[in-house]
Order: structure tokens, then sequence, then C-alpha cells
């Protein structure tokens, strides 16, 4: 037991009000950091970085497969790491179970994918384990120097314009355990959600505050048509954001 205090319904009800006070102001502020993450400055990325991917040899570019937006996990697999080769790090594969599913992001013109060092053949054995479904390369070059995760864990993110590449956002440390959520990868991403709620630069695509949401299979497809009957619920919990 804990030396917490017992107290009556209503006491308990006056004491998560008061609280909620506080989280409320750390949803904002955590609101306003993702507005200000996306005006953050881009650094034109100009070196043609090579990976090894499933289908052969991919370019940094292969790696947003068409999308305007790339979000980059470095995964220590490889070898003198964890258990190699049967396992890699404990904490990237912490973090790869907590990863929601990348159709979601794919709506919003993402593509999320790991890096190794590990070859491919291991990399299919590990994903197919662990019931892993995200794109996973194997590093060939300085990439992971070059970006600040040959040692340690991180997330780097990137915009295409063309074929022109831009490093929009890094993030290391505990900054990476707040990850692995749909809505947290959205937040550290180019566009953000792309929601009309957001403030965002001007020229950023939005859309209706959740309209975009789907069952990660329906995406694209006549089943993942928006049912208008939602707008009702899902209007009253958007009034219940203020």
């Amino acid at each position: 037991m804990s030396n917490a205090s017992i107290v009556t319904p209503q006491e308990w009800e006056t004491a998560r009000q008061e609280l909620l006070v506080k989280e409320k102001a750390h949803t904002r502020a955590g609101d306003a950091l993702a507005a200000e993450r996306r005006r953050m400055p881009r650094m034109p990325v100009d070196t043609s970085y090579a990976f090894e991917g499933p289908n052969g040899p991919a370019s940094l570019l292969d790696l947003f497969e068409g999308r305007s937006q790339l979000i980059v996990y470095r995964f220590f697999f490889e070898p003198g790491v964890g258990t190699w080769p049967e396992g890699g790090c404990v904490g990237c594969s912490l973090m790869a179970d907590q990863d929601a599913h990348p159709a979601h992001l794919n709506a919003r013109g993402i593509t999320f994918a790991y890096v190794s060092r590990a070859p491919q053949a291991e990399i299919a054995r590990l994903k197919e384990r662990m019931g892993w479904d995200v794109p996973w390369y194997t590093l060939t070059d300085s990439f992971d120097a070059d970006f600040g995760v040959d040692e340690w864990h991180g997330t780097n993110v990137f915009l295409r314009e063309g074929e022109q590449v831009f490093r929009t956002y890094f993030v290391n440390g505990r900054g990476d355990e707040a990850l692995g959520s749909t809505f947290s990868y959205l937040d550290v991403a180019p566009f953000g959600r792309q929601e009309e709620w957001e403030e965002s630069p001007a020229g950023t695509p939005q859309s209706p505050t959740y309209r975009w949401w789907r069952r990660h299979d329906e995406y694209g497809t006549e089943a993942g048509k928006w049912d208008d009957t939602l707008d009702r619920v899902l209007g009253a919990g958007e009034q219940k954001r203020a």
C-alpha cells in the first residue's frame, strides 16, 4: 500500500479536477511545442546515402516510398549488440513493439522506417519472429554517424520536395521514449497532424479534424468511407478539447 490518503468520491473528484487543470496546461504546451517544431529551419541533405532493402539497393529518396515525409528510427541490430544474431537491442525492440500501425502515418503522407547495420537476411528473420511490419533497411555508409545515431538510438525526420531532401527534426534519449503512437509521430513530422485546429505555417496541408481516420486496412477502399454518424460523437469530443 502507498502512503496516499484515502478520500471520499467527492474529494477524489476534486483532486482529479485540480490535476486536470495542470494536465490540460501540459497538453497545450505540447501543442505549442509541436507548432514551433513545424517551424524549425530545414537542413538540405546533399549526400547520396545508400542502403540495402529487401528488394536490393535503395537511396534515401527511395525510403520515402513516394511520400513527402520520412521518419527514420535507428534500430541497433548488429554484431556486438544484445543477443546478436538472435535479437537486437532490448530497448529498440521495446520501441518497435509499441510502434503504431504504419498505415495511419502513410495516410498523412509519412513513411516510417528502421535502419540498422544487420544484413537483410537477419532483419527479415527478426521481423518474422517479432511480427513487426515496418520497412527496415541496412546501413551501408556514414548515414548513422552523419545524423547522430552511430552510438545511440535516435529518430530523424526528413521532408522531400521533388528530388531534394531536407532534415527537419531529430530526437533521441528520453525524447524517443515518448514516441510510438500515431499522434506522437505526427507531432514531430513537418506537416504535423494536418488537422484544421493546428497552428501551422501557411501552405501546410490540413483537413477537417478527425475525418481522415480509418481502420488500418480501409484506407483508400470502399469500406473506408467516413461514417457521418461519427461527426456528432467526435464533434462533442472536439468541444471538450478546449
